[in-house]
C-alpha cells in the first residue's frame, strides 16, 4: 500500500472513531421562577404627589420577560453620557487586552484545528564527505576519497485520531476561544456600568457640593447676625461661640466632597483610557439625566443565558469536561504514520533524475506499559479539575441571582427613601416659603427665616442622596442582568492581523 493510500484509510478511520471521554452537555438551567422575596416587592415608584420635577422622580416599573437594549445606557438620555461610554469602549486599555486576548484564543483555536490533517515538511540537504580510503570501500563510484551528496525530501508525519483525543483537544481550544468572547463581553458590561455609575456620582456630588455651599452661607449670616446681636447686648459670647462652632462644622464637610468630586472626575478620565491631563469636557448633574421607567426583569433560567461570567463559567466547565477525555486518551494505544519521498545525488543537476529517487512509509503503535500511575493520577486530576469548575459554575450562578435580588431589593428601598426624602423636602420648602411671608410681616425674626432655609438645604442634600442612589442601582440592574450584548449587532473585535492590517 502507498504511503498516500495508507495516510488516508488512517485519516478516514480516526473520523469514523468515537471520543472518549464524557460529551459535554450544558447544565440545566436553574427552575426557580423568581428571585424570592425580592421578587415580591411592589413596583418602584415615586409619589407624584411629592415633587414630580424632582431628578429621579419619575415612576418605575418591573417588567418581566423584558429584553434589553445592547446600548441600555443611552435610557438615561444624557448625549453627554453616551458620548463618554461609546469613548470608554474605544479607548480603555483593559477592553483592548481583552479584544487581543480574544483573537489570540481564536488564532489557537484554528492553529489547534490543523491538528487533524498529515503534516509535511520539505527539506533539501548538501553535505561535504570524506572516508578512508584503506579501511572503507568508497561508498560513490568516483575515484576521489572526497564527495558531496545532495538530499531533497518530502517528510510527511500524521497521528491518526483513533480515540479521539485531538477532537477534545480542539473543543478545548473552542471553548478557550467561547471563554475569552465573555471575558470581552464582561469587560464591556463592566466598563459601560462603571462609566454610568461614576457620572451619577459625579453629579450627586455636584448637588451635595452645591447644598453644602448654600448652607455655609446661611450659616456665616447666622453668625453675623448673632455677632451684631452680641454687640446689641441681646446676645451672649456663648451664643456667639455656638454659631461659630456650627458654622466650621458646616465647612468641614466641604472639602471631603470636593476631593471626592476631584476623585470621581480623575477616576472617570481613567475609564476612558487617558491621563488626568486630559480630563474630559463634560459635567454632569442629576437634573441632565432621565431615569428609566420600564427596568428588565429576567427569568433566573434566562439570566444564565445573559450573564457573561456564568457563561464564561459554562466554557470553563466544558474545557475541564474535554480535558478528561484528552486524558483517557492518553491511557490507550497511540498511533503514528510517517513518509518520506525524496532524491539524492552527487550533483544537483542529478537530482530527481532516473534511479535517484527515494522514500519509505510505516506506521507506529505505541502504548505505555508502566509509569507508575502516572497517567491514572492525571485522569483523575482531570475529574477533579471538572468537578471543580461544575461547582464554580453553579457559584457563578447563585452570585448572578443574588445581584439581581439585591438590585431589585435595593430598587424599592430606593424607591421609599425618595419618597421621604421628597415628602421631607416638600415640608421643608413650605416651611421655608412661610418663614419668608412672616418675615415681609414683621412676624418672625431674621434668624428663623435662616434657620428655616438651613432645615431646606439640609433635607434637599438627603433628596440629592436618595436621587443618585435610585439612578446608580437603576444601572445596577441592568448590569446584573447582563447589559443586553446579544443584542449587538455586530460580533466582539476579532481583528486577525496586528493593528494596521
Amino acid at each position: 500500500m502507498s504511503a498516500t493510500r495508507l495516510t488516508a484509510a488512517a485519516l478516514i478511520a480516526s473520523l469514523a472513531a468515537c471520543a472518549v471521554g464524557p460529551d459535554f452537555k450544558r447544565p440545566t438551567p436553574p427552575a426557580a421562577t423568581d428571585y424570592g422575596n425580592a421578587s415580591s416587592a411592589p413596583t418602584a415608584a415615586v409619589d407624584a404627589a411629592t415633587n414630580a420635577n424632582d431628578a429621579g422622580s419619575e415612576a418605575q416599573r418591573f417588567v418581566a420577560g423584558m429584553d434589553i437594549p445592547n446600548q441600555w445606557w443611552t435610557l438615561f438620555r444624557s448625549a453627554k453620557l453616551n458620548r463618554l461610554v461609546e469613548q470608554a469602549l474605544e479607548g480603555n486599555p483593559n477592553v483592548g487586552a481583552a479584544q487581543a486576548a480574544l483573537r489570540q484564543a481564536h488564532e489557537l483555536y484554528l492553529a489547534q484545528r490543523t491538528s487533524f490533517f498529515p503534516s509535511v515538511q520539505g527539506n533539501f540537504d548538501g553535505t561535504r564527505s570524506e572516508f578512508p580510503t584503506n579501511t572503507l570501500t568508497s561508498p560513490t563510484v568516483a575515484p576521489s576519497s572526497s564527495y558531496t551528496l545532495y538530499t531533497a525530501q518530502l517528510t510527511l508525519s500524521y497521528a491518526p485520531d483513533i480515540f479521539g483525543a485531538t477532537r477534545r483537544q480542539v473543543e478545548i481550544a473552542r471553548a478557550q476561544a467561547d471563554s475569552a468572547r465573555f471575558q470581552l463581553e464582561a469587560a464591556y458590561l463592566t466598563l459601560s456600568s462603571n462609566v454610568v455609575v461614576t457620572a451619577i456620582q459625579e453629579a450627586s456630588l455636584r448637588g451635595q457640593i452645591l447644598s453644602t455651599e448654600r448652607s455655609l452661607q446661611l450659616e456665616h449670616q447666622l453668625t453675623e447676625f448673632v455677632r451684631q446681636q452680641r454687640l446689641l447686648g441681646t446676645a451672649s459670647d456663648l451664643d456667639v461661640l455656638a454659631q461659630q462652632s456650627l458654622e466650621a462644622q458646616t465647612a468641614q464637610t466641604l472639602p471631603p466632597l470636593e476631593k471626592q468630586l476631584g476623585q470621581t472626575r480623575d477616576a472617570l478620565t481613567a475609564l476612558l483610557g487617558q491621563l488626568p491631563a486630559d480630563e474630559p469636557a463634560e459635567t454632569f448633574r442629576l437634573e441632565e439625566l432621565t431615569v428609566p421607567t420600564d427596568l428588565p426583569v429576567s427569568l433566573p433560567s434566562k439570566l444564565v443565558e445573559q450573564r457573561p461570567d456564568v457563561r464564561e463559567a459554562e466554557e470553563n466547565m466544558h474545557m475541564a469536561s474535554a480535558a478528561v477525555g484528552v486524558a483517557t486518551a492518553d491511557l490507550l494505544p497511540q498511533f503514528a504514520i510517517s513518509a518520506d519521498l525524496g532524491s539524492s545525488a552527487l550533483s544537483l543537476g542529478k537530482l530527481f533524475t532516473p534511479y535517484t529517487q527515494f522514500w519509505d512509509a510505516g506506521a507506529s503503535l505505541t502504548q505505555t506499559l508502566f509509569d507508575a500511575g502516572a497517567l491514572i493520577h492525571k485522569r483523575r486530576a482531570a475529574y477533579a479539575a471538572l468537578d471543580q469548575a461544575g461547582a464554580q459554575y453553579r457559584a457563578a450562578v447563585v452570585l448572578a441571582c443574588q445581584n439581581v435580588a439585591d438590585t431589585l431589593r435595593a430598587l424599592k428601598a430606593d424607591a421609599d427613601a425618595l419618597n421621604a426624602s421628597a415628602t421631607a423636602e416638600r415640608a421643608a420648602k413650605k416651611t421655608f416659603d412661610l418663614a419668608q411671608k412672616q418675615r415681609a410681616l414683621g412676624a418672625v425674626s431674621l434668624v428663623t427665616v435662616l434657620n428655616a432655609e438651613q432645615a431646606y438645604n439640609t433635607v434637599a442634600l438627603s433628596l440629592v442622596q436618595a436621587q443618585a442612589n435610585r439612578y446608580a442601582d437603576t444601572a445596577a440592574l441592568f448590569q446584573a442582568l447582563g447589559g443586553g450584548w446579544w443584542n449587538r449587532r455586530e460580533e466582539p473585535h476579532e481583528r486577525v492581523g496586528p493593528k494596521g492590517e
